[in-house]
């Protein structure tokens, strides 16, 4: 059953022993976020096992059935990321929850997602990826309760929900939320976990979007809408239909589109001289539930709606309502809903702000978001994440990601194998990919088709190596990799798209990457040398060892 909202997860997360209720008095400015960093450092939280409850103390962590044993947290154990914590007396904010490190372990991402394994949703998109075209009737037959199952995942809209139960469009203010600084050379506050909503005014389409937005008073906030992302090209499609409508530029709407594009860096200032005016409608979601909220980050395709992923997700549609001022929909049981305007001829400074790369990002021109209405659930639970130097939260909604897409990944590079973004490499930095080689220059194939996929634009170094290299073990493709490259030869760069969040980069937005071809060298390639064997031991000796090994462990004391 897919969690009705963001207090059944918050259940869910409690009766799994992966909740910790904070009841001390905590500040949301800096405090909070020492407290999570600290928590999401953790080697390890709490797992669990059956058997009885024997301890009362623990009694209240378990989760109780008739007959049945009940799930107790087992103590030592590896998961490591800390518990979820629910902070419940904030300094300033009496009455206000806040929710956080909800993602923050391997075990809970599969709790979100409702999944023993996050191979089963990859198995659940190569399932729809392979139906092929109907050949006949029979086909079209066969195919309908595929298509009926597709139909389920929409999104639906219904006439109310929870986040309606307070309507306030005069006589509000984002102060009444607990929103933390995370950092001590934060511009100030920041909501970091909010599902952006904006729709296309070309085609219509929605798009969800996790942006963070620094708060500059009580009713106006930025919107980091990073430059390649969906949010930002809405607004730039919205800034190009604004210029093909007034007098600025050449008065053809191709070229007024392109000269608005040129002035502005893409929207990134404002451009000389008159800006087109005129506004965006934004709503923003905060507190939904896992599904809605990981759709949020998730590099999907701009042609397919977020709420879509959801409901793939969660195998349920999820229900929308329609925003009180603005002409978009959200989830209808948000926590808090935030409804207002971007306006195309303003722009202000936002940052520096402590981010995923364990550095600030630095102060850059942003939208302003001006507030129209809160709407809000009755003593809304506030959900939020703090980002800096990994582990914490986001890297495990990272690797969700690296395991769910790869199969969509290989729609278009199908000698894929495998991928794996290591967590220090902060997702965009580095990219280790094995493929199943077949011809000469295959590598560097890869790398430029990785280049040019989505937000896998902007990974800054990809290793490649051959298909008998565990990607998920750095230590094997540490060694493979080191001793298999000619520098000179098999490392190559190119210029393009950066993160915005690059602050080594020669411009921001753009600079140079790297890849390292790390596959076996062909004749073909031009590599004449012999390439030597790996030192293994045969298979004999390995088995004879083996029936020895439970009686030489004793004696190596190793039991």
């Amino acid at each position: 059953m897919a969690y009705e909202d963001l207090r059944d997860w918050i259940a869910a997360l409690e009766r799994a022993g992966e909740l910790r209720r904070i009841t001390a008095e905590v500040d949301p400015i800096l405090e909070i976020t020492e407290i999570t960093d600290r928590v999401s450092k953790m080697p390890g939280s709490p797992q669990l096992t059956w058997g009885r409850v024997s301890d009362p103390a623990r009694a209240s962590e378990a989760r109780q059935f008739a007959d049945a044993p009940s799930f107790v947290p087992a103590a030592n154990s590896g998961n490591a990321g800390g518990p979820a914590l629910l902070f419940q007396n904030i300094k300033g904010h009496p009455g206000h929850q806040v929710l956080i490190n909800q993602f923050g372990s391997a075990r809970r991402m599969n709790l979100a997602l409702e999944v023993n394994s996050l191979d089963e949703i990859a198995d659940r998109i190569r399932h729809f990826m392979d139906v092929k075209s109907p050949q006949g009737f029979l086909d079209k037959v066969k195919m309908l309760p595929i298509l009926a199952e597709m139909g389920k995942f929409f999104p639906k809209t219904v006439t109310t929900g929870p986040c309606k139960e307070v309507i306030r469009k005069d006589n509000f203010s984002l102060d009444w939320f607990p929103i933390l600084q995370c950092w001590p050379k934060d511009a100030g506050r920041f909501i970091t976990l909010p599902c952006v909503v904006t729709r296309d005014t070309k085609t219509g389409k929605r798009n969800v979007g996790c942006y963070r937005m620094q708060v500059f008073d009580e009713r106006t906030t930025a919107l980091h809408w990073q430059r390649q992302k969906v949010g930002a090209e809405h607004y730039r499609e919205a800034l190009r239909r604004a210029a093909a409508q007034s007098d600025v530029g050449a008065g053809v709407a191709a070229r007024a589109s392109v000269d608005i594009m040129a002035r502005s860096s893409g929207g990134a200032v404002l451009a000389e001289g008159q800006r087109p005016a005129g506004k965006m409608e934004v709503a923003v979601a905060i507190g939904t539930d896992p599904a809605v909220t990981f759709s949020s980050i998730v590099p999907a395709p701009p042609d397919v709606e977020e709420y879509l992923i959801a409901g793939f997700l969660r195998q349920k549609p999820v229900e929308l309502v329609k925003c009180e001022t603005v002409d978009l929909e959200v989830p209808a049981t948000s926590e808090i809903v935030l409804e207002g305007h971007v306006h195309l001829d303003e722009l202000r400074t936002e940052g520096p702000f402590g981010d995923h790369t364990g550095f600030y990002s630095l102060e850059d021109l942003y939208p302003v978001f001006h507030l129209s209405c809160i709407t809000h659930r009755k003593n809304p639970i506030y959900a939020t994440t703090i980002v800096g130097k990994p582990p914490m939260e986001d890297a495990w909604m990272g690797k969700a990601v690296e395991r769910i897409f790869l199969p969509l990944m290989k729609l278009t590079i199908p000698e894929l194998v495998d991928i794996n973004l290591p967590v220090e490499g902060i997702f965009h930095n580095l990219m280790i990919v094995s493929i199943k080689k077949s011809y000469p220059g295959q590598a560097r194939k890869v790398m430029n088709a990785i280049w040019s996929l989505g937000q896998a634009m902007f990974t800054k170094c990809i290793i490649v190596v051959d298909e008998d290299v565990n990607v998920q073990d750095i230590g094997d493709v540490t060694l493979k990799v080191l001793n298999h490259i000619d520098p000179e030869r098999d490392i190559q760069f190119t210029l393009g798209p950066i993160d915005s969040l690059d602050h080594a980069s020669r411009l921001p937005n753009y600079g140079s990457k790297m890849g390292i071809d790390a596959t076996r060298k062909w004749a073909s390639e031009g590599f004449t040398r012999p390439w030597p064997d790996e030192i293994l031991m045969d298979s004999k000796t390995k088995a004879l060892v083996e029936s020895k090994w439970k009686k030489l462990a004793k004696e190596l004391g190793l039991e």
